[in-house]
């Protein structure tokens, strides 16, 4: 049981977290609204981070084409709350004759739910395979939904193909819609000011749920699974459904983070959902600290918001060498560096779990204290098999 001291330090702990995450948004906008657009992007490489970790960090299931979940929760909203099907089909058009403009609330959990039914049915195929030969079966899982969104314009135009779908619906909470500049207190919150706090919300509970199950037997469960598969099956524990209960529950995450994705952006097209951004999202649990939810969370963060920081520093560079160097490039390149360098200097990742299993050392004044037992002559033969008068 924690002390009351222990516990009203956790607390002052989580009160100044609150003010502080509170107060972020309304400190940077004051520097101009793109950083609050860095820190609402970066907090959606949180949830997507958060979902792959479920899959790679605690199942132990290497996951390339983890970017197809995150096309599946932003197609299904796009069409859903934009005007592309009451456009192209007649017959949905005399149904809803006002559009289809359902509401966010619905959506989300429906993004989510299509999302994670793809995942299990990417994992139903691939339960006998691990490792390299996994990871090439989830990476031309992405490719595929991926060429899939980008070609389905014909015969029928489902998702507009290369063009992307645009004018989808913007997420109204309480009457209030968050494209719109509101004032709260004196205090004017834009529209990138009013989805950082929506987005902190989901990241919030999504990091709850991720405790959760990393807690629960689930969650042992998939960590078993992860050190080693067949002593889990022989402890009774059901690989199969485990893995794909990962599969399905990271995907969810996917789907979740596609739907605020889409209303945030206004507009989806497939080059959103390439096999870079499934490299970037893996990059982010293995920099951080695969398994550990500290960790994840920082990697995200810093890989989310490091190519846009990089911007200011690129276009000078670029400037001192005369334009010989493409600034896109230099940035792309100094990510890279920086990747490496962290990898060298910290190969478990910047915030990694805590090492289980290992013997800690005693000091000599406590092993004095407590005096090892006198030897103990070894058995021989006759003290082991009696013998016969």
């Amino acid at each position: 049981m924690a002390s009351p001291s222990s516990q009203k330090s956790k607390l002052g702990t989580f009160l100044i977290a609150a003010v502080a995450l509170i107060a972020l948004p309304l400190v940077a906008q004051y520097f101009g609204n793109a950083w609050v657009r860095i820190i609402d992007i970066s907090l959606l490489y949180v949830l997507l981070a958060l979902g792959l970790n479920i899959v790679v960090g605690y199942a132990g299931l290497l996951d390339l084409g983890y970017v197809a979940f995150y096309a599946v929760g932003a197609y299904i909203f796009g069409l859903l709350a934009s005007p592309h099907l009451t456009e192209e089909f007649p017959a949905i058009n005399a149904m809803f004759p006002g559009g289809l403009h359902m509401p966010w609330w619905l959506m989300l959990p429906i993004g989510a739910a299509v999302a994670g039914l793809a995942g299990v049915l990417l994992g139903a195929p691939t339960l006998k395979l691990r490792g390299d030969y996994l990871a090439i079966v989830t990476l031309g899982f992405g490719e595929i939904i991926r060429v899939f969104m980008n070609n389905l314009d014909a015969p029928v135009n489902i998702t507009n193909g290369p063009k992307g779908l645009s004018q989808i619906d913007d997420f109204t909470v309480f009457g209030f819609p968050l494209s719109k500049t509101h004032t709260v207190l004196g205090i004017d919150l834009p529209a990138v000011t009013n989805h950082y706090f929506v987005f902190l919300v989901m990241v919030i509970f999504s990091v709850v749920v991720c405790y959760r199950l990393e807690q629960s037997r689930i969650g042992r469960a998939w960590m078993a699974i992860r050190e080693d598969e067949i002593a889990a099956k022989a402890m009774g524990i059901n690989t199969r459904n485990m893995k794909l209960l990962a599969f399905g529950m990271g995907a969810t995450f996917g789907g979740m983070s596609g739907v605020l994705f889409a209303s945030f952006q206004g507009f989806i097209s497939p080059e959103s959902f390439s096999l870079s951004e499934s490299v970037m999202i893996v990059a982010m649990v293995v920099l951080g600290g695969i398994g550990h939810l500290p960790g994840v969370i920082l990697g995200a963060l810093l890989l989310a918001a490091l190519p846009e920081v990089l911007r200011y520093v690129a276009g000078p560079l670029q400037e001192m060498t005369g334009g010989r160097l493409d600034a896109a490039i230099l940035r792309q390149l100094l990510v890279a560096l920086a990747m490496i360098g962290v990898m060298l200097s910290r190969p478990r990742g910047l915030w990694p779990s805590p090492e289980h299993g290992k013997v800690e050392q005693v000091p000599d004044h406590a092993a004095n204290l407590h005096p090892s037992p006198p030897e103990q002559i070894p058995p021989t033969v006759s003290h082991i098999v009696p013998t016969t008068e």
